[in-house]
């Protein structure tokens, strides 16, 4: 008989809550008009995007015409980024971190190669910025700061806020990619002191393949410009049929959280506790990654000090389980998160991520530390059976 498997990957995707798939389904049959049709159905859908947008705006505490549907946080990053590159005037700066999401990362290597500086700064042990290094580094050439709000492989927070101020006081322009916030913790857009922030819905038991981003309205007309043409659809800014069930969806999603994510944090950070406390206990020589910081309450990122990631992985099917980020996991080379860290190439692939959300429970924790600590003994003694 087959084990049930404990997931344990929130960070990559969660799972769509119920009322979230019970409130999209109508719009894949009955009501599956376009949102820009002019006709009953088009003018129903039309209604249905404009509750969810301030069902959205309400629950990170912007207006709604802020809100921009993207496919999630990638697309949103890009947007960001490319937008500020055309709308430079002059200033050919961009500031951010070493451990930012691929998404930030990749567009600013590739405005690198049309003459942009880039400063990608280094964090702290700790993985947290130090303040001192980003006031260093935004001047008056700075066109934008782009700094996340948690990284997605270790948890740990960024003093966003300060970072906000440091660049406006420079005169550039702040973005968040607050991709891995949503869900985990309350957000305000008025405490992060952005520009913009980019959202996923799959992080908060939301739909995959849809997504926000914050404008704030003072740089609405001043800054962005859109990556693609051809349809008036989000105001000019984002052309193409809107995807009404997702964003219906991501409505729901965002409505839950404003009801339930306070008791939930406080449950999801004692299961993480549970789980920490239970690594310790099998494996006295775990190194909790980021621990020193402030954390997402369901991040634990361990290293088993001479145990490949992919190998527990592997020999541990029953439990849902990552090394570092999703979006990396397919390649073999060691995350660069963790190397800008200041870990060797060796310990960095020895580490794993776990990851708790709404749906995780103490059983979960017990059943994934009972499974990790046999694979973990089997390895040490030579044994490999597979698990199923």
């Amino acid at each position: 008989m087959t084990t049930s498997v404990i997931y344990l990957d929130n960070n990559a995707t969660t799972q769509c809550a119920p009322e979230v798939v019970d409130a999209m389904c109508p719009f894949f049959a009955g009501n599956f008009g376009n949102a820009s049709s002019p006709h009953f159905l088009g003018r129903e859908a039309a209604r249905a995007v404009a509750v969810a947008r301030e069902r959205i705006a309400d629950s990170v505490g912007c207006d709604a015409s802020d809100v921009l549907f993207t496919s999630g946080a990638t697309e949103s990053n890009n947007l960001v980024i490319f937008s500020a590159a055309q709308m430079s005037t002059g200033r050919r700066k961009i500031v951010t971190s070493a451990i930012e999401h691929k998404s930030v990362l990749g567009p600013c290597e590739a405005l690198e190669t049309k003459g942009f500086d880039v400063v990608r700064l280094p964090v702290q042990k700790d993985g947290q910025l130090d303040l001192g290094t980003v006031q260093r580094a935004v001047d008056s050439e700075t066109v934008l700061v782009s700094i996340q709000g948690a990284n997605n492989e270790i948890g740990v927070l960024q003093p966003v806020k300060a970072v906000a101020d440091i660049a406006h006081a420079a005169g550039a322009a702040f973005h968040c990619d607050a991709a891995q916030l949503l869900g985990k913790i309350p957000v305000s857009i008025d405490n992060l002191g952005a520009d913009f922030v980019s959202f996923s819905s799959h992080k908060a038991y939301g739909p995959k393949g849809l997504g926000f981003l914050v404008i704030h309205n003072h740089v609405r007309d001043v800054v962005v410009s859109p990556l693609m043409f051809g349809g008036g659809q989000e105001n000019g800014f984002r052309p193409g049929t809107l995807n009404v069930p997702g964003i219906v969806g991501t409505g729901v999603a965002c409505h839950l959280l404003t009801e339930r994510i306070e008791t939930e944090m406080l449950e999801i950070d004692r299961l993480r506790g549970q789980l920490e406390d239970g690594i310790r206990t099998i494996a006295s020589d775990a190194r909790i990654v980021g621990s020193e910081s402030p954390r997402l309450p369901g991040t634990l990122s361990v290293m088993f000090p001479g145990v490949p990631a992919e190998l527990l992985i592997a020999r541990t099917p029953t439990v849902c389980m990552s090394m570092g980020s999703a979006c990396t996991s397919g390649t073999v080379s060691p995350s660069h998160v963790l190397l800008a860290l200041g870990m060797t190439r060796d310990d960095a692939r020895c580490v794993i991520r776990l990851s708790l959300g709404r749906y995780n429970t103490d059983d979960d924790v017990q059943g994934a530390l009972r499974a990790i600590s046999a694979t973990l003994r089997d390895i040490s003694t030579g044994e490999m059976p597979v698990r199923e």
